[in-house]
């Protein structure tokens, strides 16, 4: 890749992957509201909100990133499988889209709950939201530091394709 346009692919990668982290954040700060209130409208709010942020905010960026780091990895030295700490990237960050992918159904479950205007306070908490986007801020977390301070290690391919 060209510099300009690694730089670029770089560039919207961060984006990508900061964007990421910052909504799984901000999700995670509203599970917390959901669970702590005492106030059904707020609860009710937290996850009526939830199935729109995870489809239209959370899995876009999360695609977005896995899709850029690829390009990005194969566009440059570092390449997709010849350092472990890329790999771990990668490996991370393939497994917290699946599980946000699969775990968009739980999302549904409770805003379908929330659509209904008989759903008590505790139907509708959700403290599955809180230990999910947990779960996810210490992946992504994970995912930026390796990113920062890029461990050495090489792959056994990557072993193999240095000495060629």
């Amino acid at each position: 890749m060209r510099p300009p346009v690694r730089k670029l692919a770089l560039t919207v990668h961060v984006s990508a992957s900061v964007g990421w982290l910052g909504a799984v954040v901000t999700f995670l700060i509203v599970a917390i509201v959901g669970v702590t209130s005492s106030d059904v409208g707020m609860v009710r709010a937290v996850d009526l909100v939830a199935g729109p942020m995870a489809w239209w905010v959370l899995l876009p960026l999360s695609v977005a990133s896995l899709v850029t780091g690829i390009v990005q990895s194969l566009g440059t030295p570092w390449g997709l499988v010849r350092h472990y700490w890329v790999l771990f990237k990668l490996l991370l960050n393939v497994i917290a889209t699946a599980i946000l992918l699969l775990y968009t159904r739980t999302v549904d479950h409770y805003t379908d709950i929330a659509a209904r205007p008989e759903s008590t306070i505790d139907q509708l908490r959700a403290p599955t939201f809180v230990i999910h986007a947990a779960a996810a801020t210490l992946i992504l977390l994970c995912a930026m530091v390796l990113a920062i301070y890029k461990p050495r290690g090489l792959t056994p391919f990557g072993i193999r394709a240095r000495r060629s």
